[in-house]
């Protein structure tokens, strides 16, 4: 008899062949793509709203602390749920996910200050965090190598139908009626197919070191013992991410203390977390790891303050920011599929290469969309050609980084790479989050505090271009 969703979910990879829709491998590729779906929606719904939300909530300036407390609560969530993945399996965490999922939105929604909004976006994050990880994980010991690129790329194809619907539909929400609408309608689409797929996952599932399905297969889930994760260092890493976000926000002394604060955290607790060469960009999975903070720092900044700039600055429709959206994740999932279908011979670390080479150029029309006589759609094309890069990068970034990891410890390897994913978003975003604060306190004009935050962003790309070659698996 085939494994349930929940059993393909926590069995390590057979390396027969056939493809991610044969029959070895069809119910985790169905349960992966709608749980991948269902996150999508509620994301690609949600972050174009943001920006209305923190200007009814009287908080613009305090935007960079919404976004950095889902980038901090991600950091614990991916350190909990990939230690969580290599003890029991991929399962329980990947639910907890989904029901944190749901609770985040009703905080979220019922927001009377931009404090409350922060905090629902906290819980997002941790839900977040579990739910990358523990797919990732389980795509890890679900497939075997030659198939994980286009296992992938079918998850980027997830988000074509929510890239569709959700930010338009979002947009016309906000516009004709309230963002609260957005966050109490996505609670209630999520809630039952959420409960749905807890129910699945309380399926018992034999663990493989006792015999069961998996078992006796090579390395897996619970045949070589996981170490504990390392909570309170993820939770002290989790306070520094959000210490320096809040610090970013202005530039007087309890501030700065607060930057200096998340400096030394982030400094201090970072490295135990990571693997050791990372930030030095050693040859193989620290590279690799380093790659994925840089690319995913670049794409979160950009993400945030394009339409930060549309919506306050240029004012530009939340319909209009929706569509950016929208296709951002249509080019993204479509140079996804290209990187694992068309592009599949070629070297994956020559396609980071490009990846990081196509978000400089966007990176560079979202510095010529901060003058006041060009049109606003130049700023917000670079929100669709950055998803270019990453649709090109990012899988290839993931494929390489399993390469270079043992499959007992590939739950590691995606805390890991989740762990600087988010700590990428915290080193990109905050630098760019000062610079842009300082200008507006030294008197310039808001569009040129824009222009000077994003030619910082400029520098993360280009070093990723330099660095890809290290990451070869050769």
């Amino acid at each position: 008899m085939s494994p349930g969703p929940a059993d393909a979910a926590d069995t390590p990879a057979a390396s027969g062949s056939g493809g991610i829709f044969s029959p070895p491998h069809l119910a985790a590729t169905l349960t992966f793509t709608v749980v991948m779906f269902l996150t999508g929606f509620a994301a690609l719904a949600v972050v174009p709203t943001l920006p209305t939300a923190a200007r009814d909530l009287d908080g613009v300036s305090l935007f960079p602390v919404v976004a950095g407390c889902f980038v901090a609560a991600g950091l614990f969530g991916g350190v909990l749920g990939g230690h969580w993945a290599d003890r029991s399996g991929a399962r329980r965490p990947l639910a907890l996910g989904m029901v944190l999922s749901v609770l985040t939105l009703l905080v979220s929604a019922s927001s009377v200050s931009v404090w409350q909004l922060a905090a629902g976006r906290f819980v997002d994050g941790l839900a977040a965090g579990l739910v990358a990880v523990s797919v990732t994980t389980a795509i890890g010991q679900t497939y075997p190598e030659h198939l994980r690129p286009r296992m992938l790329a079918l998850l980027s194809a997830g988000w074509v139908l929510p890239s569709l619907l959700g930010p338009p539909l979002a947009g016309l929400v906000v516009q004709w009626w309230s963002w609260r609408a957005v966050f109490y309608g996505l609670a209630a689409l999520t809630a039952l197919p959420a409960v749905a797929l807890v129910l699945v996952l309380r399926r018992p599932v034999p663990h493989p070191s006792a015999g069961g399905p998996g078992a006796g297969g090579g390395p897996g889930v619970g045949q070589v013992p996981a170490e504990r994760p390392p909570l309170p260092v993820a939770g002290l890493l989790s306070a520094g991410a959000a210490l320096g976000q809040y610090g970013a926000s202005a530039w007087d002394p309890r501030h700065l203390a607060a930057v200096a604060a998340g400096v030394v955290l982030l400094v201090g607790f970072a490295p135990r977390l990571l693997p050791r060469g990372t930030w030095r960009g050693a040859r193989g999975l620290p590279v690799t790891v380093l790659l994925r903070g840089l690319t995913s720092g670049t794409y979160f900044a950009v993400e945030a303050l394009v339409p930060l700039m549309l919506i306050t600055e240029r004012r530009v429709d939340a319909v209009v920011v929706g569509a950016a959206f929208t296709a951002s994740a249509v080019l993204w999932a479509g140079a996804s599929w290209v990187q694992g279908r068309v592009l599949q011979h070629v070297a994956r670390h020559r396609l980071v290469t490009a990846g990081a080479l196509v978000m400089a150029a966007a990176v560079a029309l979202a510095v010529a969309g901060c003058s006041g006589g060009a049109p606003p759609v130049t700023a917000a094309a670079a929100m669709p050609l950055s998803a270019v890069g990453m649709g090109l990068l990012d899988p290839c970034v993931t494929v390489l980084s399993l390469g270079h990891s043992p499959p007992h410890r590939q739950g590691h390897t995606t805390s890991a790479l989740q762990t600087n994913m988010n700590l990428g978003q915290v080193v990109v975003l905050a630098p760019a989050s000062a610079v842009l604060n300082a200008c507006l306190a030294a008197g310039a004009g808001p569009l040129g505090g824009y222009r000077a935050a994003f030619a910082l962003l400029l520098l993360p790309p280009l070093l990723v271009a330099a660095l890809a070659v290290r990451a070869r698996g050769d």
